[in-house]
C-alpha cells in the first residue's frame, strides 16, 4: 500500500480525476488505521473550470453545472481543504483603476484618457465617452479582473433585456449590459428593477457586455423578488404622513408652501404655471428640502423637453445619493421623451413594491403630453388645439401612479403644468389634468412683475384633504390665516404673507404669534 508521501508528491494542480483518486486513497488509509506523517496534507483540489475562464457564454446550463460541480466537493473534510470557485475569489486591481463600471460614469474625461493610457489604449483620440469606458473595461476583463456592472433594467418585447445608466438617463448607450431571456424568467425580473453582478465580454454576435450572475436586485437578494406584489394590485389610500418642506427662517418660499398647500406622501400634486415664474427654481428648493428632511425618502427630479443648461443647472442644485436627476432635452426626438419617462416612472414603482417612500418632481407635464401627441398614432379624436384624444391615456397614467400605499410605501409626483403660453393646446392639456390631483399650487405672473417672491395665488391654491396631514390647532389658524387673505388681491396678499413670515423664526412661531383680535 503507498503511504502518505505519495499523495503528497502529486503536482500542486492535479486533474479533477487524479484529486479524487487522492482523495479515496488518504480514506481507505485512514480506514485501515494507518496515519499520515506528521505535517503532511493532500493538495487542495482545483476548482471547475467556469465557462469565464474557458472564454465561453455563461449559458444557464453551464452555470447549474458548474454550481452542481461545486456543491458536490466535499466540504467537511478538514484535511482536503476546497478553493473557491473562480467568480468568487476577490480580485484586486491596479492602484487607481475602478472595478466597478459605475465608477467609470463618474469619471470626468481626462481621468479617462489617463486611464486609457495606463491601459495601454493609446489610439483614443477619436473615441467618445461611451467608446472609451467600453475599451477600458474590455481591457480590464482580458487582464483577468471581475469587473461589477449595474443598471435599471429594461425588458424588451423579445424577452431579453438591458442594464440601462443613470448616466445616460436610461437611454441605449453602448455600455449597455445584456441580460439574457432566462435570467429573466428565471428570477422573475421586469422593467425598473436596479440589477447588480459580475460582468463578461460580449462573443460572436453581440455587441454589448452579458451580465454572469445576477448577485443583487435593488440591494437585495434576487430570491426575495418574486414574492412582491405588484403596484397595481397595491391598496391606493389618501395622504396621510405630511412631507415638511419647511428647512430654514429664511427659506420662505417653502415656508409658505408648507402653510398654503402642505404636501404629504403619495400627493398627486399640479403647480400651474405661466412663463417665467419661477416653477423651476420652486421644484428644486422642494427636492432639497424633502432630501433635508426625509432623507427615508428616494426623490427624482424628471425634465422633459427642457434646456441642456438648465439640466445642468438643476443637477448642480440637487445632489444626493438618494436623488436623480433624468433629464431629456428639447433637442432629442418625442420618442425618447416618452422613454426617459417610463424607465423612471417604472423605477419607482419598483421601489414602492419594496415599501419605500418616493418622490417624482417632473418638470412639466405639459410638454410629456405634447411629445406623446406627436408619437400617438392616427385614429383617435383630435381635440381643440389638435390634440389627440389618445395621446392623453398615457400621461393621465403617468399622472395617476402617484399614491399612498396601504401596505407600506408611497409614490408622490409633483407635476408642473403651463399656462398662458399663447398654445391653445396646452390649455386643453391643462384643462384635461384639472381636477385629477388632490394638490394645486397656482403661480401668478403678477406677482413676479412687482418682484413678490415666491409668486403664489394663495385663494387659488390649497389640497385636498389637508386635515389628514395638520395637527388640529395648526389647521383651525390656517383656516383663519386663509379668512384673513381671501378678501385682498393676491400681490397685497402675498405680500402680507412675505413680511410676517420674516419677522418669525418657523410656521410654528407664526401661527402662535397670529393676532386673531
Amino acid at each position: 500500500m503507498p503511504d502518505a508521501k505519495g499523495v503528497e508528491g502529486t503536482p500542486p494542480r492535479p486533474s479533477l480525476l487524479r484529486a479524487a483518486a487522492a482523495r479515496r486513497l488518504v480514506r481507505k488509509t485512514a480506514a485501515a488505521g494507518e496515519s499520515a506523517p506528521a505535517g503532511s496534507t493532500p493538495a487542495p483540489a482545483p476548482p471547475p473550470p467556469t465557462p469565464a475562464a474557458l472564454g465561453a457564454p455563461a449559458t444557464p446550463a453551464t452555470e447549474a453545472r458548474t454550481e452542481s460541480a461545486a456543491e458536490a466537493r466535499p466540504t467537511s473534510d478538514a484535511r482536503i481543504p476546497a478553493e473557491p470557485r473562480s467568480l468568487e475569489r476577490p480580485v484586486r486591481a491596479p492602484s487607481g483603476v475602478p472595478c466597478r463600471l459605475d465608477d467609470l460614469y463618474r469619471m470626468p474625461m481626462p481621468q479617462l484618457f489617463k486611464l486609457a493610457e495606463k491601459e495601454g489604449i493609446h489610439e483614443h483620440s477619436g473615441m467618445n465617452r461611451a467608446q472609451l469606458i467600453v475599451a477600458i473595461v474590455r481591457r480590464q476583463i482580458e487582464r483577468g479582473e471581475i469587473v461589477r456592472g449595474s443598471g435599471t433594467l429594461e425588458v424588451l418585447p423579445d424577452g431579453y433585456g438591458f442594464l440601462r445608466s443613470q448616466a445616460h438617463n436610461y437611454l441605449a448607450s453602448p455600455e449597455d449590459i445584456y441580460v439574457s431571456p432566462s435570467q429573466i424568467r428565471r428570477m422573475s425580473l421586469r422593467t425598473g428593477l436596479v440589477v447588480e453582478g459580475p460582468i463578461r465580454l460580449p462573443i460572436e454576435n453581440q455587441d454589448n457586455f452579458a451580465i454572469m450572475q445576477i448577485e443583487r436586485v435593488n440591494g437585495r437578494n434576487p430570491d426575495e423578488i418574486a414574492t412582491l406584489t405588484n403596484f397595481e394590485d397595491l391598496t391606493p389610500l389618501h395622504p396621510n404622513q405630511r412631507l415638511r418642506l419647511e428647512t430654514t427662517p429664511d427659506e420662505l418660499s417653502m415656508r409658505i408652501v408648507d402653510l398654503i398647500t402642505p404636501i404629504g406622501k403619495g400627493q398627486r400634486g399640479l403647480i400651474v404655471a405661466p412663463p417665467r415664474t419661477g416653477k423651476t427654481i420652486l421644484l428644486s428648493k422642494m427636492a432639497n428640502a424633502i432630501l433635508k428632511n426625509h432623507p427615508e425618502c428616494y426623490v427624482f427630479v424628471l425634465l422633459v423637453d427642457e434646456r441642456p443648461e438648465e439640466v445642468t443647472e438643476m443637477q448642480r442644485m440637487v445632489q444626493g445619493t438618494n436623488a436623480e436627476v433624468v433629464a431629456s432635452t428639447f433637442d432629442e426626438p418625442a420618442e425618447e421623451h416618452i422613454h426617459v419617462s417610463e424607465i423612471v416612472l417604472e423605477k419607482a414603482k419598483r421601489m414602492v413594491e419594496m415599501k419605500q417612500d418616493v418622490v417624482i418632481l417632473l418638470d412639466s407635464i405639459t410638454r410629456l403630453a405634447r411629445a406623446h401627441n406627436t408619437e400617438a398614432g392616427p385614429g383617435g379624436k383630435l381635440l381643440s388645439g389638435g390634440l389627440d384624444s389618445n395621446a392623453m391615456q398615457k400621461p393621465k397614467r403617468f399622472f395617476g401612479a402617484a399614491r399612498n400605499i396601504e401596505e407600506g410605501g408611497s409614490l408622490t409626483i409633483l407635476a408642473t403644468a403651463l399656462i398662458d403660453t399663447g398654445s391653445r393646446m396646452d390649455e386643453v392639456i391643462f384643462e384635461e389634468f384639472k381636477g385629477t390631483g388632490n394638490m394645486e399650487l397656482h403661480l401668478d405672473r403678477r406677482l413676479v412683475e412687482k418682484r413678490v417672491y415666491p409668486a403664489i395665488d394663495v385663494n387659488r391654491s390649497g389640497t385636498r384633504k389637508e386635515e389628514l396631514l395638520l395637527h388640529p390647532d395648526e389647521l383651525e389658524k390656517i383656516r383663519i390665516l386663509r379668512r384673513v387673505l381671501a378678501d385682498m388681491h393676491p400681490v397685497e396678499a402675498m405680500e402680507l404673507l412675505v413680511n410676517r413670515a420674516k419677522k418669525t423664526k418657523s410656521n410654528a412661531e407664526f401661527l402662535l404669534s397670529m393676532n386673531l383680535g
